[in-house]
């Protein structure tokens, strides 16, 4: 994949501030007291939004992997901390 492909720093941010404001929506409707199957729509979204960026910044921390185990002497061991990396995550994404 080519590495314009994968989004920057302050994309990843910007992503991020919305799943905040999001959140703080979801603040305001147990508030005012909303339609909880509205209030669970929105969680479903920030849950989906978090997922997303998780996993963006799993795909340049794999790239940066990848990366090092072609250069690195230590092949196996960059490879195998990547793959308890992706674990930990797709654990964390159900």
């Amino acid at each position: 994949m080519d590495e314009k492909n994968i989004e920057t720093k302050e994309d990843v941010l910007k992503r991020l501030r919305r799943i905040e404001g999001q959140v703080k929506g979801i603040q305001k409707m147990i508030e005012e007291e909303k339609y909880c199957v509205d209030i669970l729509t929105q969680i479903a979204a920030v849950r989906a939004a978090i997922n997303k960026v998780g996993g963006l910044i799993l795909e340049k921390h794999s790239m940066t992997c990848i990366q090092n185990a072609a250069s690195d002497e230590d092949k196996e061991k960059v490879l195998g901390e990547l793959a308890k990396t992706i674990q930990s995550f797709m654990r964390f994404a159900e």
